[in-house]
């Protein structure tokens, strides 16, 4: 799907973009472009949900035995090699990390530490706090999607995805609210808002909601198809208001409803993304699809390169935000193309080796993902 890989790739962009404040910025010129560059974390959410949940619930709707276990090997096989590696880098060379301190390494290898984070101490590698969240996810979804299937309707799961969506707006209005009068000596936005996992399923829930209707409504996605276009065009829109709602970052009105917003507007732009028969679907943008490809090693290891680049180069790429963002990106994708080569693709390989062996002694054929 050329659309997907396109928006994953502008999603690492986007994030990338965005982290150049660790460096200082690309200076005033460019800072339209890196503003609202963590909104690209959501994209990658709203892929997530859409492509991890299509994998779980077309063989479930299908009434074909889903095997817990394939799954969870192939997502060990998929986040843990490179995660590994790039936090033993951070332990052991303390000059690697991007920030001085950092939170214990069992948070981290436990995958909670969004959820009890000292920001204001603790910030290296504080972006893992996404991939906490996507643990979760593939954790908790499978059971309940295998639990749900048989139980609830059409109309339930709407029911089901409304009432959640509400109850994200209510906490984060109440944790807001009650943050912002008490006085803490800390960066509660981050740590009671953004980081944590029940504040930021919006954008799963949008791309689970999709991988639904393109498995049990399948014609109306087909329909929808044909609107392709305007379904982008739409998505744009949605989007660029859940930007005006975000004009504050930590403002009470985006965080109460721009996150679903956001989401929602995401996930138009993905179902565009997944038709051949969109702008942004029915051609290969070159480069694309290997950036995507390399896109986790890139999200994983981008923050401590631009630390190291900046330590050498720093002084001399500050007065030039094209020049900064071409050196610290092209660093960054340098370095990002080493560990998706030597590490990454090797586990996919492997992974896909011992479940093709598995299948010739079993005689059955194990999908790919």
């Amino acid at each position: 799907m050329p659309g997907l890989d396109l928006l994953r790739a502008i999603a690492i962009v986007w994030v990338m973009l965005f982290h150049s404040f660790i460096v200082g910025g690309l200076n005033e010129d460019y800072t339209w472009l890196s503003r609202f560059g963590w909104m690209g974390v959501d994209l990658f959410f709203v892929l997530s949900g859409f492509l991890i949940g299509s994998q779980v619930l077309l063989p479930i709707s299908r009434g074909q035995l889903f095997s817990f276990r394939d799954f969870y090997i192939r997502r060990a096989f998929r986040i843990l090699p490179a995660f590994w590696i790039v936090l033993m880098l951070y332990f052991v060379f303390p000059w690697f990390r991007e920030a001085p301190g950092m939170e214990p390494w069992w948070k981290f290898a436990g995958f909670f530490m969004n959820l009890s984070i000292d920001y204001v101490h603790n910030q290296a590698f504080s972006h893992a706090w996404s991939l906490c969240i996507e643990e979760h996810f593939y954790l908790i979804f499978p059971l309940l999607a295998w639990s749900l299937s048989r139980r609830m309707s059409a109309g339930g799961f709407i029911a089901l995805i409304i009432v959640l969506v509400l109850a994200g707006i209510a906490l984060r209005t109440g944790v807001w609210l009650h943050d912002t009068e008490a006085v803490a000596n800390r960066n509660w936005f981050i740590e009671d808002i953004y980081y944590p996992t029940w504040n930021r399923l919006d954008g799963l829930l949008a791309g689970v909601a999709l991988a639904a209707l393109k498995t049990y409504r399948s014609t109306v996605w087909d329909r929808l198809a044909t609107y392709a276009n305007r379904v982008l065009l739409a998505g744009l829109v949605v989007v660029a208001i859940a930007i005006w709602l975000f004009r504050n970052r930590t403002g009470l009105m985006g965080n109460a409803i721009g996150w679903p917003v956001l989401s929602f507007g995401l996930a138009l732009l993905v179902f565009a993304g997944a038709q051949t028969s969109s702008w942004i679907g029915r051609y290969e943008v070159p480069g694309a699809a290997w950036l995507a490809a390399v896109s986790y090693s890139l999200y994983l290891i981008h923050k401590p390169i631009y630390h190291i680049v900046a330590m050498k180069f720093g002084e001399t790429l500050s007065s030039n935000g094209l020049l900064a963002f071409t050196s610290y990106g092209a660093a960054a994708l340098f370095c990002a193309a080493l560990l998706y080569y030597l590490v990454e693709r090797p586990g996919l390989q492997l992974r896909d080796h011992l479940f093709l062996r598995a299948s010739r002694m079993t005689g059955s054929v194990q999908p790919a993902s």
